[in-house]
């Protein structure tokens, strides 16, 4: 069984989703003239205004709060540490350019996600690939398989690789017993997760901004106390991508390694092209009322989670100095170099962080898994129940042990999820094309972009009238 998955994972995750995902990215940048580019300035616009929200749906800065709150995880700490060490300082750089075209696959399967969405049993919005799947690809097997696999890897397994690192993180930085620390965290969250999905975008909408504020504030202040150096960083970053600059303290570097781990890192950390975010994007309320106004408001995910919070880490790393072939990586890497700047502090900082970062992707996380529950009829207070509770038993387990097989498994079911969606994302990919026209040119127009499925005959059938009036 370990071999089989083993097998499933190299091949996912080595070959089809690094390249497929990449090629994704690429596609669409220009497929939609590089609009993550060159209307950047309408993504902030979209963001700073949109705070509004109906009955239905959150607001699309809660939705974005939560799509962050599941992005920015323990990765954006342990992971860069990773990519630094295995690919040296030139893995950054790729971690950008993967940031870069993936904020392109991002705004694509979120706008998706926004034009199929429905209306649940209670009227609140519901949505996501499985069912753009269903709806625009006429398969819903492929929705089935997607949500299955969602649930087991967003709603039950990474929960427990997110209180696991929240216990480690707790013992040994306060010697607070495992235990305790994952009784605790499930407590929290249960207050939170039973409140529903508009709970938890109302915790995210207020844990999320102060988390990254406060880590990119750490980072600013870091950088001005050392700015001598920064330009040198920042060029070290860049050119040891293109092996114009020696990898530092002699780590595994290269073009290469840079390329490949910095990739791996990027596509892990934005988590574009894998399905996840569009969930909670279909459950936002656009505005401007249009799928590629929330399709701009989550690409912009993308930017903050690798351009911002993982460069914050990144750039900390390497102006501390303790960077080198044979000391420590991950997080214990990223500990260090907090004790570098700003000393015994680090510790605790680092520990606090963690808290933040995975606590928050365990409500996101959550948050995914109860919406996929809608698209396979389950969404009673029974199954909802059921799945919170399991996912609460999961934070519990989680603290205790780590258990490689269960880990594996989940990635494996992920790898086939961001497989099938991104196969149904490129079919879609013409449907993308011409909503981002139709957006587009009515802001040219000088006009607020609103969707008129009648102007659309190849959709406007397979998506609810009652929603897109």
């Amino acid at each position: 069984m370990n071999k089989a998955i083993d097998t499933i994972n190299f091949l996912l995750w080595d070959y089809v989703l690094i390249y497929g995902l990449l090629a994704a990215g690429l596609f669409f940048t220009f497929r939609l003239g590089a609009l993550q580019i060159v209307h950047f300035r309408e993504m902030i616009r979209v963001v700073t205004g949109s705070r509004t929200a109906d009955r239905q749906g959150i607001s699309p800065f809660q939705a974005l709060t939560i799509s962050l709150a599941s992005r920015v995880g323990t990765g954006n700490l342990a992971g860069v540490a990773v990519a630094l060490t295995l690919g040296g300082p030139g893995a950054i750089f790729w971690m950008w350019m993967v940031a870069l075209v993936g904020m392109a696959t991002a705004y694509s399967e979120s706008t998706l996600a926004q034009l199929y969405k429905v209306q649940g049993k209670s009227g609140e919005y519901r949505g996501g690939p499985a069912f753009y799947m269903s709806k625009g690809l006429n398969a819903p097997w492929a929705g089935a398989i997607f949500s299955v696999c969602l649930i087991l890897s967003f709603g039950l397994i990474f929960v427990a690789v997110q209180s696991n690192s929240i216990a480690e993180a707790f013992e040994g930085a306060f010697g607070i017993p495992k235990l305790w620390v994952g009784l605790v965290v499930a407590g929290i969250a249960a207050i939170v997760i039973f409140g529903g999905i508009r709970s938890i975008a109302k915790v995210a909408e207020l844990v999320v901004p102060f988390m990254a504020g406060a880590y990119l504030l750490l980072a600013i202040v870091i950088m001005l106390l050392n700015f001598d150096k920064v330009p040198a960083t920042l060029w070290l970053i860049v050119g040891s991508a293109f092996g114009l600059e020696e990898a530092a303290g002699g780590i595994a570097g290269g073009i290469m390694a840079a390329l490949l781990n910095g990739v791996k890192r990027g596509l892990f950390s934005n988590e574009a092209g894998m399905g996840s975010a569009p969930n909670i994007a279909a459950v936002a309320t656009p505005d401007p009322h249009h799928p590629s106004s929330q399709g701009l408001v989550q690409a912009f995910g993308c930017f903050i989670d690798t351009i911002l919070v993982c460069t914050a880490t990144a750039v900390m790393i390497l102006l501390s100095g303790v960077l080198a072939a044979d000391g420590p990586t991950g997080m214990q890497l990223t500990q260090l170099a907090m004790d570098a700047h700003i000393g015994v502090a680090g510790k605790y900082f680092v520990a606090i962080a963690i808290v933040f970062f995975a606590f928050t992707s365990i409500l996101g996380n959550y948050s995914y898994a109860e919406n996929a529950l809608t698209f396979l009829g389950l969404q009673n207070p029974l199954a909802i129940n059921v799945l919170r509770v399991a996912c609460l038993g999961m934070v519990v387990w989680g603290a205790l042990q780590t258990v490689a097989t269960v880990f594996n498994f989940a990635d494996a079911s992920m790898g086939l999820m961001a497989t099938i969606n991104l196969i149904a994302v490129l079919l879609l990919s013409g449907t993308v094309v011409a909503l981002t026209r139709d957006y587009l040119g009515q802001r040219s127009e000088g006009r607020e972009p609103r969707f008129d499925a009648g102007r659309f005959p190849e959709v406007a059938n397979r998506v609810d009238r009652g929603i897109w009036k």
